[in-house]
């Protein structure tokens, strides 16, 4: 399946989303791709749309290969093939590090930083590769006991969808492909970047009263 954009692939999100609509719903997008399907579901839905933020650490001999994603409070998901090989010490200041530039991200986005206790919690992004980053994102999310934790993404490789479902109470995957494509924006016609300003546009949009 292809997608126009991310609004597109938001839209049709939300059609599968309906039944949470209601006022115990929070959308989580993941910044910044996420937020712009988030923005579509929690416009249909009804709710709010907050963000839950992660950051990549890349392999010191190629950073654009993750092998570990880290949230503000969950242990980090890694690939444990990769980073068994890594010194210690340095793998514990990445963390730290991406943490505190979590926290400075956080302090620029205008979200509403709702707790998902006890509420219905949807975590949303543009698509899913290697899935360390919605892992993360899941786990950041399920410390803070929501009463449902649902997934969402439109396209995502069979073997992460499988891992994934067995992590939250729903999975909605618009599209599992028998031959993954190997990257998100091979299933997006427009897979522009998101930038800072859009993510802070989209949020006041969906938030304001």
């Amino acid at each position: 399946m292809m997608y126009n954009d991310r609004s597109h692939a938001g839209r049709l999100l939300a059609e599968k989303l309906l039944e949470y609509e209601g006022e115990d719903t929070v959308v989580y997008a993941l910044p910044r791709g996420g937020v712009v399907l988030g923005y579509e579901v929690a416009k249909l839905l009804g709710c709010p749309l907050d963000l839950v933020v992660t950051r990549k650490i890349g392999h010191p001999f190629s950073p654009e290969y993750a092998i570990c994603a880290v949230s503000e409070n969950a242990p980090a998901i890694c690939n444990e093939h990769e980073t068994r090989k890594m010194e210690k010490h340095w793998l514990e200041y990445e963390i730290s590090k991406q943490r505190k530039e979590i926290q400075r991200r956080k302090s620029t986005y205008p979200a509403p930083w709702i707790s998902p206790e006890g509420k219905t919690a949807i975590i949303i992004d543009d698509g899913i590769a290697t899935g360390l980053t919605i892992q993360s994102a899941i786990e950041e999310i399920r410390l803070q006991k929501p009463k449902l934790l649902i997934a969402a993404v439109p396209v995502s490789p069979d073997d992460t969808a499988a891992k994934l479902s067995k992590m939250v109470d729903r999975l909605v995957c618009l599209d599992i492909p028998a031959y993954y494509l190997g990257a998100v924006g091979s299933y997006y016609y427009d897979f522009r970047q998101v930038s800072d300003s859009e993510v802070i546009e989209l949020l006041r949009l969906a938030n304001k009263k």
